[in-house]
Formats: structure tokens, C-alpha cells, sequence
């Protein structure tokens, strides 16, 4: 079972078309029907379910593209480990929700990376779940998330504690002298869920049962551009607002009768990671 495999068997479960995934990865069609059926062969199951004019995966296939995923990035980053100390002092493997990356590492990172050209960083951005997931499959050295995680090898501590504020277009006069919850029923809410399961559930609660937001997207840097210009609101991190509310682009409307829980945010590293992990972030 050989990478090369492994790369068009994930290519193809994307696309979903041979034709496509053979353009993809720059090869004949016939190549790609080959490394499949090799990869069939060797494993005494069908990955697929074709049809004329598209193929999907079969369960085993569903199964089998968990481990791919996980061949692929773990290989990947150990060979980029590997280069990396041939180049550089340090390597640190970084992954860190949204919005704790724009509100608070940021800024930081961009400091270090200029007294430290010598270290090596690899940042990526995901989801509390799956950025704990690949901490533990050794993909990650040190992840910044909204849930702690209690095990041996890894050290775990509150990093942040940050305010949640209703934000607005900075030009939009409605409520300026504060807002009541029941009001805030019956504003254009855009739902910024940003994998924070008990502040998500806290403002669903604010309205309706069933209520359907115009937009929701759970990405809060993305949602900015929809509130510049418009009559529309949202909650977001204070430190991620501040900017915004700096530059005159949003503004934060004061809470009546209402307040909004306190968002926690960790970092957990490697222990092995220990010593750049705190001379870098704390």
C-alpha cells in the first residue's frame, strides 16, 4: 500500500468521477482505475460503488478514507519535521480555533517570527474536536481550543478568558443606548457558531425555539463583512471585535436586562513541546 495510492484513492472519494481526479493528479484515467483496483486487491474489499456516472464510496470505504486521512497528514508532517531540522532551530506544529488565532496568537506569532527567523511554524486552523484529535495523533504539538483535555502527556491550562459583546455596523443608530433581550429577538441576528457548544446553545436560547437565522457560518472572521453597511448584529469575542471597533467599522451595543457567558479558551501542548510552547505564548 503505497502513498501514491493512498493520495488518489482520497482524490477520487472527493471528485467522485475518475476523469476528474485523474486531472487532478496529472495522470491517465488508467492510472487511476489501476492504483484503485490495487488498493481493492490488497485490502479483499470494494471501496466504491460505481455507476455510470459517478462512483461513491462503500462503507468499508467510508471506514478506509478515516485512515487515509490520518496516513497522509501524519507522513506528511513527519517528513516536514524531518526537513525542518535540518533548516531550523525549532519546529512547531500550531493549531488553534479561529477565533482564539485572530484574537489573541496573531499578533503574538507575527512578534516571535520576527526575533526567531531561525524557528520553523506550521499553523493550522480547525475546529476544538478535530484539533484535539490530531494533537493526540501526534500531527500537533501545541493546540489553543475551547475544551481542555485531561491526560498524562499533555499539559493543560486556561490561556484566556474573554468577554462575548453584540457588534454592529459602527454607522447603524438603532439601539445605541442598549439593548433588551426581547429585542434582540427581533433584529436581522446573523449566528456566528463558533464551535463553542454551551455559549452556541446559550444565544439559541435568546431566541425562538426553531428560530431560523437569515445567515449562520461558523467562521466569526467571515461574518464581519456582512455586518459593515448593514442593519445587523452578531456576538463576538471581545479581543476579536476590538480591532473593529477601533478602526470605526463595528460598534458594541450595551446589554439591558441581559448578560452573556464568559468564553474560556486553553492551550494544551506535547510535553516534549513544553519549553518553545511557553517561551512563545506565555
Amino acid at each position: 500500500m503505497d502513498m501514491e495510492g493512498l493520495r488518489t484513492f482520497l482524490v477520487l472519494a472527493n471528485t467522485k468521477n475518475y476523469t476528474r481526479a485523474a486531472s487532478q493528479l496529472f495522470v491517465a484515467q488508467s492510472t487511476v482505475t489501476n492504483r484503485i483496483a490495487e488498493l481493492e486487491r490488497e485490502l479483499g474489499v470494494s471501496l466504491f460503488d460505481r455507476t455510470n456516472r459517478k462512483v461513491e464510496l462503500t462503507r468499508e470505504g467510508e471506514k478506509f478514507r478515516i485512515y487515509a486521512d490520518n496516513v497522509i497528514a501524519l507522513t506528511e508532517s513527519s517528513l516536514a519535521e524531518i526537513t525542518a531540522a535540518k533548516r531550523f532551530d525549532n519546529y512547531l506544529r500550531i493549531g488553534s480555533a479561529d477565533s482564539i488565532y485572530e484574537g489573541h496568537l496573531a499578533s503574538r506569532i507575527l512578534a516571535y517570527r520576527r526575533e526567531n527567523p531561525r524557528d520553523s511554524l506550521r499553523i493550522s486552523i480547525g475546529v476544538t474536536s478535530h484539533l484535539l484529535e490530531q494533537l493526540q495523533a501526534d500531527m500537533l504539538d501545541v493546540v489553543f481550543t475551547y475544551l481542555p483535555l485531561n491526560k498524562s502527556k499533555y499539559h493543560s491550562e486556561l490561556y484566556k478568558q474573554d468577554a462575548l459583546v453584540l457588534v454592529t455596523d459602527a454607522g447603524n443608530e438603532r439601539y445605541r443606548d442598549g439593548i433588551t433581550g426581547e429585542q434582540l429577538t427581533g433584529v436581522n441576528y446573523l449566528m456566528c457558531n463558533f464551535a463553542l457548544q454551551e455559549v452556541g446553545q446559550y444565544i439559541r436560547k435568546l431566541f425562538p425555539r426553531f428560530h431560523q437565522f437569515e445567515l449562520e457560518i461558523d467562521d466569526c472572521m467571515k461574518i464581519v463583512p456582512f455586518l459593515l453597511h448593514q442593519d445587523a448584529y452578531t456576538f463576538l469575542p471581545k479581543d476579536m471585535a476590538e480591532p473593529y471597533i477601533a478602526r470605526g467599522e463595528l460598534r458594541e451595543i450595551p446589554l439591558l436586562d441581559f448578560r452573556t457567558p464568559i468564553i474560556n479558551s486553553y492551550i494544551i501542548w506535547r510535553r516534549s513541546a513544553e519549553e518553545m510552547c511557553r517561551k512563545m505564548f506565555l
